[in-house]
């Protein structure tokens, strides 16, 4: 495997598992998203009761295809219509859902529209009602993110908004290294170059030294490639990517306080500010 590939495939990883998933989004367990559903259970079969009680007083001025289809018709409104609309119309929640606080999104992060919650919900009939939720439960166990096949069908996944987002500290620039990258030409990298390197800064303890050492080499050698000159002989791979990240964020910040204090210069004041 390529270099180049190597950090490509770390940062994939990282980001789809369970470990890294609870620190970049948070997302909703199994037990609450169970608990959830087991509420929109209660909910659809209350409302179904009612609505076949109600059907019941009217069967006899019914013919018998009559009743049939409107049963189907009724069972169908009560399983998947009804909460697809509903989980629309709040921007991803079920009655479930708002009780423990967790919200169905894409997988991008965004509202989900009504094409994701008919999916969801015509493959949540099948997985809730006639398999009595194990294929749900197993996906959801088993998946990084805990989505059920309705959501795998559907691009989305439940995220909880009870929990904040785990914002990790920006790295420091080695006060050996300080001298060195303040005069280095840093270019531009890849967005999955700079997520790979932040995350394995963040997660060497849980590295083995064999991977770490692996990891941190590739990535080295990666950044590398956008930096001149060279760093000193003889600088631990770490070092050098620490120095590197925390420099060009530091010159992010500066060029931002730039771009600000010129606009503020140039433009004339907000009349809405």
């Amino acid at each position: 495997m390529s270099v180049d590939g190597g950090y490509r495939t770390y940062a994939g990883e990282d980001l789809v598992t369970g470990e890294g998933v609870s620190v970049e989004v948070p997302v909703a367990g199994v037990l609450s998203r169970v608990a959830a559903r087991l509420i929109d259970l209660v909910i659809t079969f209350v409302l179904a009761v009612g609505a076949f009680f109600v059907a019941g007083s009217l069967v006899g001025l019914m013919s018998d295809a009559v009743g049939t289809a409107a049963a189907i018709v009724l069972m169908v409104g009560l399983t998947v219509i009804l909460p697809a609309v509903f989980e629309t119309l709040t921007r991803g929640r079920s009655p479930g859902k708002y009780a423990l606080g967790l919200c169905t999104v894409r997988d991008d992060g965004g509202p989900i529209t009504l094409r994701h919650s008919v999916i969801r919900h015509l493959v949540g009939f099948v997985e809730f009602y006639l398999l009595q939720g194990a294929p749900a439960i197993i996906a959801a166990v088993v998946h990084p993110r805990a989505k059920r096949l309705g959501d795998m069908a559907a691009g989305t996944y439940v995220m909880s908004l009870r929990h904040k987002l785990e914002l990790t500290a920006p790295p420091e620039a080695p006060p050996a290294l300080e001298h060195w990258v303040r005069a280095t030409d840093i270019g531009p990298m890849s967005a999955s170059l700079s997520i790979a390197v932040r995350q394995f800064l963040t997660r060497t303890g849980a590295l083995t030294p064999a991977s770490r050492q692996h990891l941190g080499d590739d990535l080295c050698a990666q950044v590398l490639r956008h930096v001149s000159p060279p760093p000193p002989p003889g600088v631990h791979p770490e070092w050098i990517l620490r120095a590197v990240l925390a420099e060009r964020r530091r010159r992010d910040l500066d060029r931002m306080l730039a771009d600000g204090a010129r606009a503020q210069r140039l433009l004339p004041p907000d009349p809405l500010g």
